[in-house]
């Protein structure tokens, strides 16, 4: 409490006249006692209106204070509000994830889940504080040891990752680890007594395939629990004999009350334990290597060391057995009395998971074919990919809580003892676009997520949807990257952290939320589905609009209907494009470097380390010189989506009374085709462009410069060879089609046949396995951006793009005009090209890929990519967004 706020509570007590007040009214009832003193047989009596008197004067004095205490409570609070930065003041709405169709069933269902997408395979519950589950085992290398628990390409595992999984309450996984094969699977089960949020169990398999003599036909497993709220964990005893009891610990929680787990097989097993105290879970798997690399030192053991240290909140069990090996994992909560125990452990072990689980996957595969329609479409390799798409995409969705750190912006008067400012604390429910490399929220990445998400669970969508709209600030703003929580900051470069209100990212979650809207006037949804989702827009748009209010503010361009990605360096010299400036220190610039030599980095590729790339598509080439006179076609029609989806959001939800803004007008004026022409479409070549102060005669040259007297470093530094003016940008790519993807361009304008022989041009955009980021034919094509900064997307082909690109290819197939058949065959031939090469390249490498090689196909970037390039699925199944 500050000093202000204790002088206001003291401002409040009654001044001194109101003591002489009392005074004077007490000596008025001096006589009033003097005559009750005559009258002895009325003492008593006088004693208990007294006494009353007194207890009525507390209880009162009791509530005054009270009232005091909120009163000055709530003045502080306001007081602190005000001093608050506006960049980490909650918007001041109710919260969406607040809505009745959130809570109760809905919310308990989801309470338990594989929401540690960065592990191979972790559980948790989705509350700040969870009970944490995981497993890791001994993987072997070089002939020397090493755990496997954090994803990471390091391992060399020759593929993993969920080969179905329903979101809620089912998973099946296959990691293949040198020549040992891991199977785990994942069932949830609510009974009449289990505790909040049911029951789940665990089964591992191991199997072999071509032994190696390293691994001695031998496999250790190490599962273990952490209370990520410190308290302490119940060993289930000294010694664990699972065969004489299958308790391995225990203990209590408000949430679900008492609970038990066991460990149930068949196997001849061993079973060893360490019971440890610390505050952090992130760094587990240095805790067990050097527990045992110091027991294989002292006893020339590979094993646990059976010690549980006084509180331990994490018990970690090694559970060793000769290949092959099955073993089952039964967590029971609400374990008390009559409960009902061992009967519900059975049910969840050896024959009864079985039937459970096969049931569940003959489930999973009826679904997937309800909702994506493949049997008669596509053959058994494509449809495997197929269930490997979405068994990713919801195996890989994530629950994390924390503070977002955010960069104390320019020109404000908030002090910080450091550069940044912490975010509120906040949770949040998503998917992720990769679990080794990006294993958290990405804004614009999450819309085209919940392209497949809503298809396949419309109620976990909407969750997750309204969980990112919640973590809007009062300007409207929203954090491009979620690093929330200690493991999901273990994943990161600390010179990677901070995020930064200027920069905005595409709002791509307008994609989704058009596409719920189209599905209701077209009764795609049940009555009840429907309801859910007007309730769900009616709470989210005040926030919707402050999001929109946000763009068409701080994004706006000079020109009427104009919109430029701000921030971009003016000043740089080391990059032959520049991108949006965040940090330049020397020391962070040398920092990232060493991060990109080393291979950590990808996203935030060489110098572009120490920047935000806001409009998604990092080093694809804009004006070479940047100006306020900029106009960057993306951003105008991402305006044009958003606008046109709150037209229809409100007209949907508040029919007739339609209040606020007037988003038809600025969709109507956005989609103008005339003043779309006059501000972005080149004649001469056919394409539409981004407009700015540019020259193409810029290039990277090498300077030398001497460091002390006898060293001399070589350096890439930007040449200017022209001088640069206001004029389109003329760089055919993904940028170019944004009009043809927003479907502004009628169906009977030259321009679209224009816009159809770009994409079927192989000399520009068109290969053989989708495509290209960037034509051949512009000056930037696969050119690196700075001399550790390779070509991202200057090439290689993406798969969100081609999936818009299809969607608008279908489009146009099925409107009237001359050329509806020649973009037919577009379409069919580039459909075949994506599937063809992402179904190939899994089944050569195991994985789905960031994105693939332009020139031969092959998977590129991050693998294990199954965020975005999972829409290949849809890309199947033909299901596309609408306008």
């Amino acid at each position: 409490m500050t000093g202000g706020g204790r002088r206001s509570a003291r401002s409040r007590t009654k001044p001194s006249t109101d003591v002489n007040e009392d005074d004077d009214a007490f000596n008025k009832d001096k006589p009033i006692s003097k005559l009750r003193r005559v009258k002895t047989k009325d003492h008593g009596t006088a004693l208990r209106i007294l006494n009353a008197d007194l207890k009525i004067i507390l209880g009162f004095g009791i509530i005054a204070a009270l009232i005091i205490f909120f009163l000055v409570n709530h003045l502080i609070s306001i007081a602190e509000e005000a001093r608050r930065p506006r960049v980490v003041t909650p918007f001041p709405a109710p919260r969406i994830m607040d809505l009745p169709q959130f809570q109760g069933e809905h919310k308990e269902s989801l309470y338990w889940g594989t929401y540690r997408p960065h592990v191979y395979f972790g559980i948790r519950a989705r509350t700040p504080l969870s009970l944490v589950a995981g497993l890791m085992w001994l993987g072997v290398k070089d002939g020397r040891y090493f755990i496997r628990h954090i994803c990471q390409d390091s391992d060399d595992l020759s593929t993993y990752g969920w080969t179905s999984h329903n979101g809620r309450d089912f998973g099946h996984q296959v990691l293949v680890d040198q020549d040992m094969t891991l199977a785990t699977s994942f069932l949830k089960y609510k009974e009449d007594d289990s505790g909040y949020g049911g029951d789940w169990a665990v089964r591992i398999n191991v199997q072999n395939q071509g032994w190696n003599e390293e691994m001695q036909k031998n496999v250790h497993l190490f599962f273990y629990l952490a209370e990520e709220d410190g308290n302490a964990l119940s060993l289930g005893g000294d010694i664990l004999d699972i065969h004489e009891n299958s308790l391995l610990a225990s203990g209590s929680r408000t949430d679900i009350g008492e609970w038990q787990l066991h460990l149930k097989s068949k196997a001849d097993l061993e079973v060893h334990y360490s019971g440890l105290r610390t505050p952090h879970i992130h760094n587990l798997s240095d805790l067990v290597q050097e527990n045992l690399a110091s027991q294989l030192i002292r006893f020339n053991r590979l094993q646990l060391p059976d010690i549980y240290q006084s509180s331990s909140n994490i018990l970690v069990f090694q559970i060793s057995g000769r290949i092959p090996l099955e073993t089952d994992i039964v967590f029971v909560s609400g374990a008390g009395e009559n409960s009902r125990v061992e009967e519900r452990i059975s049910n969840l072990a050896g024959v009864s998971l079985t039937n459970q689980l096969n049931k569940k996957q003959r489930e999973f595969d009826v679904k997937f074919e309800s909702c994506f329609q493949l049997a008669d479409k596509l053959d058994s390799n494509s449809i495997h990919v197929g269930k490997a798409a979405i068994g990713n995409m919801l195996g890989g969705i994530g629950y994390f809580y924390g503070q977002s750190k955010i960069s104390t912006p320019k020109n404000s008067n908030v002090k910080s003892h450091d550069d940044f400012l912490l975010y509120w604390p906040a949770e949040l429910y998503t998917a992720v676009p990769s679990r080794p490399f990006f294993p958290r929220g990405f804004l614009w990445d999450e819309g085209f997520h919940q392209l497949l998400i809503w298809r396949w669970d419309l109620h976990i969508s909407l969750d997750i949807v309204g969980h990112w709209l919640d973590l809007i600030n009062i300007d409207g703003w929203i954090p491009r990257e979620q690093i929330l929580g200690a493991e999901a900051l273990s994943k990161v470069p600390a010179e990677f952290v901070l995020q930064h209100s200027s920069n905005g990212n595409p709002p791509t979650l307008f994609l989704v939320l058009r596409d719920l809207v189209n599905g209701i006037k077209k009764n795609k949804f049940t009555a009840s589905e429907s309801s859910e989702i007007i309730s769900f827009l009616q709470q989210a748009f005040v926030r919707l609009e402050a999001w929109f209010q946000w763009f068409n503010t701080t994004q706006l361009g000079k020109d009427v209907g104009s919109y430029y990605w701000h921030g971009r360096d003016n000043l740089t010299i080391r990059e032959l494009n520049p991108k949006v400036l965040c940090f330049s220190t020397s020391k962070r610039l040398i920092k990232g470097i060493k991060l990109v030599l080393e291979g950590i980095c990808s996203k935030w590729s060489g110098f572009g380390y120490f920047q935000t790339l806001s409009s998604g598509l990092d080093d694809y080439p804009r004006a070479s010189h940047p100006t306020e006179d900029e106009r960057h076609l993306d951003l105008r029609c991402w305006m044009l989506l958003a606008a046109d989806c709150m037209n229809s959001v409100a007209e949907l939800i508040w029919k007739e009374n339609k209040p606020g803004k007037d988003y038809a007008s600025t969709s109507n004026l956005l989609s103008d085709f005339d003043t779309l022409n006059q501000m972005h479409f080149d004649h001469a070549s056919g394409a539409y462009f981004d407009f700015g102060n540019h020259t193409e005669k810029v290039r990277l040259s090498w300077k030398e410069n001497m460091i002390g007297n006898n060293y001399v470093d070589r350096e890439l530094v930007r040449e200017v060879l022209e001088r640069p003016e206001l004029k389109l940008v003329p760089h055919v790519g993904y940028v170019s089609l944004f009009p043809f993807m927003t479907r502004i361009i009628p169906s009977e304008s030259w321009i679209l046949e224009k816009q159809l022989d770009l994409i079927s041009n192989r000399s520009i955009l068109w290969t053989n396995y989708g495509l290209r980021s960037l034509a051949k034919t512009s000056s930037m094509y696969m050119k690196r951006n700075t001399q550790h900064d390779a070509p991202y997307w200057r090439g290689p082909i993406w798969m969100n793009m081609n999936y818009m690109i299809l969607s608008s290819l279908r489009h146009y197939s099925l409107e009237n005009g001359p050329y509806r058949d020649k973009a037919r065959a577009i379409y069919e031939e580039l459909r075949d090209n994506l599937i063809r090469n992402v179904v190939q390249n899994y089944h050569q490498t195991g994985f789905l890929w960031e994105q693939y090689d332009q020139k031969q196909g092959k998977g590129k970037g991050a693998r294990v990519f199954t965020g975005w390039t999972s829409l290949v699925l849809l890309i199947m199944a033909e299901a596309y967004n609408e306008m």
